[in-house]
Formats: C-alpha cells, sequence, structure tokens
C-alpha cells in the first residue's frame, strides 16, 4: 500500500556526475512543500505501479523544493533507468517525505560515511549539522572523482573542511582508513553510513569491532541483496491476532503477498527489508529476520518483523494486525 501521493513538478535536471541525475521537485503552483528532516526520503510513482524511494540531499530548511540524486543502476529492475528518462516540466507523483534514518542530535560527535549514491542522505545530514554549529566529520567514497556527485557544492559549502574525499583511482594513499577514523568509541559518537551493501557492511564490521554500540551506529541501505532476499525458506504460517485467521505463507510466497491476496492489506513500501515501512509486531513465534533495516538489537527482541520479505523460523507468527 503506498503512502497518499502528491504532485510536482520537475523543475530542473542536470547530469552530476557519470550515470547520476539530480532532480529539483518543486510544488506546481509554486506553494511550500511538506518539511523534513536530514535522512529523509520520498516515494517517487516513476511509472503506474512502479514506486521507488529517494533520499532528500537538500538543506532540510529549504520548503521550496526536493532534491534528489538517481544513479543509473546497470542493474536496473526499472527503477532508476525509469527516472533517468524523465524531463524537466514533468509531473511527479510523490509521497510526503518519512524518515527512517533520523540523526541523534544530541550526539557529542557525528561520523557521516557515504559510499557513491549514498551521499544524498548523508549530505542533508551534514547541512543539517553545520547549521546547527555541531561536531562531525564526513567521509565521501567513490570509484572515481568523475563519478562522485555534489563534489562542487560540497566544495563550495560551509562544511567543505569537514568533509574527506576518497577515490579509489587515487591509489591506496588516499583510501578511507576506517580504523583510524572510528577511534576509540565514546559514548556521544554516532555513526551514520549509507552506499552499497558492501561498504556499510565494512563500516558496520569495522565499527563492532572497536566496539561501538549498536544504538550507535545508524545506516539505510538503498537496496537489498538479492541471494538474501530469495534464499531457500520453509512454509509456515501466520496469524492475524485480531480476527484469528490464520493463513499458510509457501516457500515461494511473501507474508505481503499472502495477506494481500486475502484482503489484508499491510502498509509496504520497498518490498525489500530496506525501508522499513511494512514493520509490523510480533506477539508470537520466533521471526527468520531477512531486512536490512532493523539493527542486531532489535532482531534480537524478535517482536517486529518485516513482512515484506523475512519469514518465520516456528511454525506460525502470531502478528499484530
Amino acid at each position: 500500500m503506498l503512502q497518499p501521493l502528491m504532485t510536482v513538478k520537475v523543475t530542473r535536471k542536470n547530469i552530476e556526475a557519470e550515470d547520476i541525475a539530480v532532480f529539483e521537485l518543486a510544488d506546481p503552483t509554486g506553494g511550500d512543500l511538506p518539511p523534513f528532516s536530514a535522512g529523509s526520503h520520498i516515494d517517487v510513482e516513476v511509472r503506474a505501479g512502479l514506486v521507488r524511494q529517494y533520499s532528500l540531499c537538500n538543506n532540510p530548511s529549504e520548503r521550496s523544493r526536493y532534491v534528489i540524486g538517481v544513479l543509473k543502476d546497470p542493474r536496473s529492475r526499472g527503477g532508476s533507468a525509469g527516472m533517468h528518462e524523465i524531463g524537466e516540466g514533468q509531473d511527479l507523483r510523490i509521497s510526503e517525505p518519512r524518515n527512517h534514518f533520523q540523526l541523534e542530535h544530541s550526539a557529542q560527535r557525528t561520523l557521516l560515511f557515504a559510499g557513491g549514491i549514498g551521499v544524498t542522505p548523508i549530505l542533508c545530514m551534514a547541512e543539517r549539522l553545520s547549521a546547527l554549529g555541531a561536531d562531525f566529520e564526513m567521509h565521501y567514497c567513490a570509484r572515481s572523482r568523475a563519478r562522485c556527485a555534489f563534489h562542487d557544492r560540497i566544495r563550495a559549502s560551509t562544511f567543505a573542511e569537514k568533509v574527506h574525499f576518497h577515490f579509489d583511482d587515487q591509489g591506496q594513499a588516499h583510501a578511507l582508513d576506517i580504523d583510524a577514523v572510528l577511534g576509540e568509541p565514546c559514548l556521544g559518537t554516532h555513526v551514520y553510513v549509507c552506499g552499497p551493501t558492501g561498504y556499510i557492511d565494512l563500516v558496520l564490521r569495522s565499527a563492532a569491532a572497536k566496539g561501538y554500540a549498536d544504538r550507535q551506529v545508524h545506516r539505510e541501505y538503498f537496496s537489498a541483496d538479492p541471494e538474501a532476499m530469495f534464499a531457500e525458506g520453509g512454509a509456515f504460517q501466520i496469524k492475524i491476532s485480531s480476527t484469528g485467521q490464520v493463513f499458510d505463507i509457501p516457500a515461494d510466497a511473501t507474508v505481503t503477498d499472502v495477506l494481500r491476496d486475502a484482503g489484508v492489506d499491510l502498509p509496504t513500501s520497498c518490498a525489500q527489508g530496506v525501508c522499513g515501512t511494512c514493520i509490523t509486531r510480533v506477539l508470537d513465534g520466533v521471526p527468520e529476520h531477512r531486512d536490512f533495516y532493523l539493527t542486531n538489537e532489535e532482531r534480537e527482541k524478535n517482536d517486529q518483523f518485516t513482512p515484506c520479505c523475512s519469514r518465520s523460523k516456528t511454525p506460525m507468527l502470531v502478528i499484530d494486525v
């Protein structure tokens, strides 16, 4: 189920870096757009039946526009390729901003890690932290300068001296030394990372090895690992607590698919366990977590799961629906 959609106009489109297009979206009547916070994303209806999520990367104090950056992925399932075909002057339907990747404003120090197009929410965070006069440091990794979006914008920003660029084609001397940047963990330090799965996993493993608590490390994936999503899993049952209805979930179907066919419509968006929209409370049973959204600490509680992709370790899950 989509969030309610509103219409915006593409007022500007430019190729920001190799295979990366940046879109400015505005209200067609010139009015203000709904406010957003650093780390927010919007759902974009690329075409009928095809919805993708894109992080907002402009200053969150702005109300006249939303800015999103879209990487044209050669493995695109239609979303990024479709977005790159959209031009200036076209109307798009989008959701209001939602935030599953929120800044901890009480942090004494913030470390920001961006990999490739993962810079979009991280850049928005840097804008916000700079406006607050907060203590932060940003590390931006890309394959090359040609693939580095927003390079000139960052260089001209008020926080330029806090940003460090790392390009793969410049050799080991310019590589990110993750252990040195993380340093010794302090309770007041929070870490944020967004980018390709391998990049995020590197930061997460390094932070864990350093002794950072799970609650200090925040991440946002853009897409799931297909092998993890579609790994074989056995059949199980779902019980709806409010009605007592029981549904069989076969090995080749998701919980959301089965429930939707039965008229039980759970809110979904990414359908990959990335965005957190469909998180549902579990009252009984043990989920088999396959999402990329919940933290390890949240998974261990086994009191919620993502029905769009996760399954069950027990014969039945009772869910709070």
